[in-house]
């Protein structure tokens, strides 16, 4: 595990933390059952944080890490406009992948302070901004 976490010396504090974040969030689904089938996958200008896959449905999970909530909840951070660029990256991921799951779902994952406290919050919203499965 040392090792893993060598290479996040050279970033950002905030950009440490955010990647922490994910890689516990990541373990935090694994222990859950959910497969990851990938990571930080950049879509155009968009990135979705993590994709994994239960049974038939396709997961995307946007990560917010912060050290403290003093000034409310992470979730509050994923508002209409970060949904709707979340429900573009999904759509285009599927597009380029020809993928055709029978069930999406988009969750998010709070993850607060050094001793983590992760909020997994499934099935958080749907599709926005217009956008629709094709099949």
């Amino acid at each position: 595990m040392k090792k893993l976490f060598q290479w996040f010396k050279k970033e950002a504090p905030h950009l440490r933390t955010g990647r922490l974040g994910e890689l516990q969030a990541e373990q935090f689904l694994k222990k859950t059952g959910l497969k990851i089938i990938a990571r930080n996958v950049r879509v155009g200008h968009d990135e979705l944080d993590l994709i994994a896959r239960q049974g038939d449905t396709l997961i995307f999970v946007e990560v917010k890490t912060r050290a403290r909530e003093e000034f409310g909840r992470a979730v509050l951070a994923v508002n209409a406009a970060k949904r709707r660029k979340l429900s573009r990256a999904a759509i285009r991921f599927l597009k380029r992948r020809k993928l055709r799951p029978p069930y999406i779902r988009f969750d998010i994952i709070e993850v607060i302070g050094d001793q983590p406290e992760i909020r997994h919050i499934p099935n958080a919203f749907t599709l926005e901004g217009g956008y629709r499965i094709w099949w």
